[in-house]
């Protein structure tokens, strides 16, 4: 074996993101003990940057030590137990994750199925609510990695407390992208991610409990299914109030990484960052539907750091990809389910949200759809991005 040396590429699929360099550099720094006392006082410090980016003032918040998928599976099997009603709502990929979720942890999943690019319907989640009392969960997913929808997570919230249900909110693609307000809102167990708008490694996933969330684990009759999930074990060693047990030896090195990564984000400011998401965003758009690429989902429910755009018909679009890959470096992503081979996700998030992005992905896209006789004007393209950048 060889040291591996990956190549460099721009990271403009739906995750991760590009990495920023002050980040890789704080997880080169010298590694810790996890009861080190250094280390425990950087914990508490991401804990309250955690707090700060949900918008909660939830004691439990916390990064769980492994990706986005781990986050989800800690607020469902810590939530649901045998024989409990779940309402799911699904509008892509992720709402069928939460649905397994359910169903592993021995709970009923009640479907509220929406057509995949649509946002799902409030009054169509009220009534589902309310034809099964028996529920006590609404999950929900805030910002659709497969589509680049964006729900309305306040009013889904609402609808749950009217049906005295709890909520879980996946938000792995929203945090720091768009604004999340889990206390305002009444969200009660949220999970996101490392390496999307945060722009870190993969492999961390923050989550937040309310009061009301810990109080039905507390009323659990059964155990967790999951050890490692378990928040009554995993909080041992987070909750820096009694005294740290040992419960796992957490990731420190990625842990720097995520710490550097709020740093970052609080220094830009909250709403700088949705601001600068937003402008991408809008640039890219103007740029793309200026040579006739247009969008999945409607304007008022796009998501501005997942931008899902149709493939021009007779484009082979694996082809596209693969020539943006090998000539520009540069990864955009595929369609999934009854969207693979239709679509390209094109992610602005984090550090990846930035004009010289916006404007290789217009330049490589542009270059290769003519290269598949699909005549388009990239020059044109850019003049309109950049239009919008220099407003």
């Amino acid at each position: 074996m060889k040291s591996f040396m990956p190549p460099k590429r721009t990271l403009m699929g739906p995750g991760p993101s590009d990495v920023h360099d002050r980040i890789l550099a704080a997880m080169a720094r010298p590694t810790l003990g996890h009861l080190d006392p250094a280390f425990q006082t950087m914990m508490e410090e991401i804990k309250e940057g955690l707090r700060a980016l949900f918008g909660t003032t939830n004691a439990l918040t916390f990064p769980v030590s492994a990706p986005g998928s781990a986050g989800m599976e800690t607020c469902f099997v810590n939530l649901v137990e045998e024989g409990d009603t779940v309402v799911v709502v699904k509008n892509g990929v992720f709402g069928e994750r939460m649905r397994e979720n359910v169903v592993r942890a021995g709970g009923t999943a009640v479907m509220v199925d929406v057509e995949w690019g649509k946002a799902p319907d409030v009054d169509e989640v009220d009534r589902v609510l309310a034809e099964h009392p028996q529920a006590g969960i609404l999950a929900f997913v805030h910002a659709e990695t497969s589509t680049g929808v964006r729900a309305d997570a306040e009013a889904l919230c609402a609808i749950a407390k009217k049906h005295d249900c709890l909520t879980i909110m996946d938000a792995v693609t929203s945090v720091g992208g768009i604004p999340v307000e889990i206390d305002r809102w009444g969200v009660d167990a949220v999970y996101t991610g490392s390496q999307k708008c945060l722009s870190c490694t993969p492999g961390l996933s923050p989550v937040s409990f309310s009061e009301a969330a810990l109080e039905r684990v507390r009323e659990r009759t059964t155990p967790v299914a999951s050890w490692f999930l378990d928040l009554s074990l995993v909080m041992a060693y987070w909750d820096g109030t009694g005294g740290r047990s040992y419960h796992h030896t957490a990731p420190v090195n990625p842990l720097y990484g995520l710490h550097e990564a709020l740093v970052m984000i609080f220094e830009e400011g909250l709403e700088a960052s949705y601001a600068r998401h937003a402008k991408m965003h809008k640039a890219l758009a103007t740029g793309l539907e200026s040579m006739g690429i247009t969008f999945v989902v409607d304007a008022d429910h796009r998501l501005p750091q997942l931008n899902a755009v149709r493939v021009p018909e007779g484009v082979d679009e694996a082809s596209v990809r693969k020539h943006l890959l090998e000539a520009y470096d540069l990864e955009i992503g595929a369609g999934l389910g009854p969207l693979a081979g239709k679509i390209w996700r094109i992610g602005l998030m984090g550090t990846s949200a930035r004009q010289e992005n916006v404007e290789l992905c217009i330049t490589a896209l542009a270059d290769g759809l003519n290269r598949h006789q699909k005549n388009v004007d990239g020059e044109k393209a850019l003049v309109a991005a950049r239009a919008v950048l220099a407003a």
